[in-house]
């Protein structure tokens, strides 16, 4: 029966109208989510006209078309006829920060305004990445993974600018804060689990900077000399594990260039190692601005410019956008580039976005669960302070038997939450914040205290110090909040407490000899006030629980747990940076550049120490530091015994089990971190040892646990060897090799050995 104009008929017809014309997303293949992420990739550039493709490898500024209250410059507008959604793009060290989505009344004539603002999408804001890293626990970097993933998700982004998993050749880089510290196999070990959990959201996660942008002095202008050994074993290697082990699906070029090439058309890293050496599949974004050509930018593996602004108002100004229609148009016509360099470019991200679901879901925001995600955010502020120092065990606190407690210190530290610091990637709008009065106050109220506390907001110079100094000396116990300030685009003079700060502890802790110093820091500093106070807190940057993490860590609600992932020198010039060329570089005449943010000279600085940077210097020197890498105190006691190692002859097959007995000797639940530390043959010319392995360890009073960490030859961080130049790949040596079983850098209290046989050749897994 001809059922055409029946109403069977009819909607029959208008079914397969929608379904089977052309326009209907079902039927455009790369909508057909049974298909994998490469040939949906590949079938959308098919569909695409050139003029489609070079307007999706720029950044554009303006309205997010599916968000309409929300304007910004860290998108690229999609295009509706083919379903490509509009990519948007978060920073995120230390939670969802300048996340596109500024109101139009919010936006003024400076460009900038549009990057960030405090008027953007509110977000939790977690304690700093040094903080992280200072846990050495990779369940803490999975929870930070897992509330920024989940926030972008919230706020319809798709991009997280971070882990950063630059390292801390400069103890007074300002961005260190950012970063995992000063060893690069805890770096990646923090950067893989970071970005698993991101990942397992659907957020794209980008490891950042690409590479050695370990300064910000000058760092659009500085040309960083690196032997390729040094550049593979310390600064590319944490970039490494984050694509093989947590297969990240984007990273983020440089402004820094590396043997003279500017790190967004670097080749040899780009391609060379990146992508044919490494394995990587996903795609290469530019720092905000760090683009200086088209061409041979593409040519040499960056995929993505960001993010198609043009600011004249900075200096140098910058030159951008590159990726523009009328610069590739030119540079197809004159054969420095083909359409498919194009495609591979485009592919690379649509690959990315089609695998993780970004075509697949709506750009639509959902509300954000406020009260669980703070709570997080204290949970993991609590496992990152390191407590340096205990006499006499003034901590814990005894709420009970406390009359008085006088907070003091100097408005940034002691007047409000330390939230982030300060500005640039790390600027994240909270959605509350609570004040270190606040914190002691609920603290001391839950625990049934009578206790009273005063604050004493000293000014920087010193004026009001008078005032300090009695209140001290009417409490029972004094707590001065101490720090330095740091951010994005300058570095800090020194290590040392800027503004008077030395002086203010030193008369606090003359007029009260019960006196905690709790820092909140950018990373390592100088005590010269040391033998004057009776106990010492590090605890970076918290974030927006700042007064919660604090008081419940001095007055023993939580047991502090945390491990210093950078070296603590006695003195300003114990390390092993000694000359301008090192740092902060030299300008073309070669005279010494200053410590100065945007000078943007032309400038060298030449990685001269080798392989020598954080513990690795202090044990090859001999130094003593005033705290060791790796070093933190509890308010319980640990004795790690029965030190078994298997097998003693590594075949390059089998990996080596190293296990030993943790036990908790004291009073109190808490957590200790044994670390494994490896010493290769002396004749390969490597530092003493390097770190191989760590897990912590939480314990009941008197509970005993077996710990078994595996070393493997062929894990992505190359345990057992070193980088060929000559031969360009990983290669183990033959001899005998130092196991280290310790509670820091400086506090071995195991050791063994195990042997390698001449008779193989013995290269690793590239």
């Amino acid at each position: 029966m001809d059922n055409t104009l029946c109403p069977t008929g009819i909607a029959a017809f208008v079914v397969y109208i929608l379904f089977q014309s052309p326009v209907f997303p079902a039927q455009l293949p790369w909508m057909d989510a049974s298909r994998t992420p490469e040939l949906r990739a590949a079938s959308l550039i098919a569909a695409m006209t050139l003029d489609q493709k070079m307007q999706q490898m720029v950044g554009a500024p303006g309205q997010v078309p599916e968000i309409p209250e929300c304007f910004g410059a860290r998108h690229v507008p999609g295009i509706p006829e083919l379903k490509i959604p509009t990519l948007r793009i978060t920073n995120g060290p230390v939670g969802v920060g300048q996340n596109d989505c500024v109101p139009k009344d919010a936006i003024s004539t400076n460009p900038f305004s549009l990057l960030g603002s405090r008027f953007s999408a509110k977000a939790t804001m977690l304690p700093s990445a040094i903080g992280v890293a200072a846990s050495f626990d990779r369940k803490i970097a999975e929870q930070v993974g897992e509330v920024i993933g989940i926030e972008s998700r919230n706020l319809a982004l798709h991009v997280l600018e971070g882990p950063g998993v630059n390292l801390a050749r400069v103890p007074n880089l300002g961005r260190n804060f950012e970063y995992f510290g000063e060893d690069p196999m805890l770096s990646g070990s923090m950067a893989v689990a970071e970005i698993r959990a991101v990942q397992a959201n659907g957020i794209l996660a980008m490891a950042k900077h690409l590479v050695a942008n370990e300064q910000e002095t000058n760092r659009f202008t500085v040309n960083e000399i690196i032997d390729d050994r040094v550049l593979h074993e310390l600064y590319l290697l944490p970039f490494e594990m984050t694509v093989k082990d947590g297969e990240v699906a984007s990273v983020m070029c440089s402004y820094n260039s590396v043997g003279g090439a500017h790190m967004c058309e670097n080749k040899a890293i780009l391609t060379d190692v990146l992508r044919s050496q490494w394995g990587f599949k996903g795609y290469v974004q530019s720092d905000f601005f760090a683009v200086h050509s088209a061409a041979p930018a593409i040519l040499a593996g960056m995929d993505h410019e960001m993010p198609g602004l043009q600011i004249k108002q900075v200096s140098p100004p910058q030159e951008g956008p590159w990726f523009t229609p009328a610069n590739l148009k030119a540079a197809l016509a004159s054969g420095r580039l083909k359409e498919s360099d194009i495609n591979t470019a485009l592919a690379r991200r649509y690959t990315q976005m089609f695998k993780y679901g970004i075509f697949d879901r709506p750009v639509a925001q959902t509300p954000i669960d406020v009260a669980r995600n703070g709570q997080i955010a204290r949970s993991i502020g609590e496992q990152t302070a390191v407590l340096l120092k205990n006499t006499a065990k003034l901590l814990p606190l005894d709420a009970k038997a406390i009359r008085s407690l006088a907070l003091i210190g100097q408005p940034d530290y002691a007047g409000k939450a330390v939230a982030g610091c300060c500005g640039g990637s790390s600027d994240v709008i909270p959605f509350y914040t609570v004040s270190p009065l606040e914190g002691m106050q609920k603290t001391l109220a839950v625990s049934g205290s009578n206790a009273t506390v005063s604050l004493t907001v000293v000014k920087t110079d010193l004026t009001n110090l008078a005032d300090a100094v009695a209140a001290a000396k009417a409490a029972d116990v004094a707590v001065v909040l101490a720090g330095t300030l740091s951010e994005e685009g300058r570095d800090l003079l020194s290590i040392a407490l800027p503004d008077n700060q030395d002086e203010m502890i030193a008369a606090v802790a003359a007029a009260n000899p019960r006196t905690v110093i709790v820092l909140k820091d950018n990373a390592s500093a100088l005590f010269p006030w040391i033998d004057e106070v009776s106990a010492i807190l590090e605890t970076w940057f918290p974030g927006q629980e700042d007064g919660n993490i604090v008081a419940r860590l001095l007055f023993g609600v939580v047991n502090p747990s945390g491990r210093l992932p950078v070296t603590f020198p006695k003195l300003a010039n114990d390390g092993p940076l000694k000359t301008a060329l090192q740092y902060p570089g030299v300008d073309e005449e070669g005279n010494p550049v200053p410590i100065k943010p945007n000078n943007n000279k032309p400038t060298t600085v030449e990685y001269n120490e080798g392989l020598n940077i954080g513990y690795r210097w202090f044990d090859s020197q001999g130094i003593e530091p005033r705290f060791p890498f790796g070093y933190g105190l509890s308010y319980t006691t640990f004795n790690i015994s029965k030190l078994e190692i298997t097998p003693k002859t590594l075949d390059g097959k089998q990996p080596i089990i190293v296990q030993f007995f943790v036990e908790n000797t004291g009073k109190k639940y808490g957590a200790e971190v044994p670390q494994v530390y490896l010493g290769l043959p002396s004749s390969i010319g490597e530092p003493p040892k390097r770190l191989v392995g760590f897990e912590k360890v939480w314990l009941d009073p008197g509970e005993k646990k077996k710990v078994r960490i595996s070393i493997d030859p062929k894990a992505s961080n190359h345990p057992f060897g070193y980088w060929d130049s000559r031969a360009q790949e990983w290669a183990i040596a033959a001899g005998r090799y130092q196991i280290y079983v310790g509670k820091s850098a400086a506090d071995i209290v195991l050791k063994d050995s195990v042997s390698v046989k001449k008779n193989a050749k013995n290269r690793t897994a590239n």
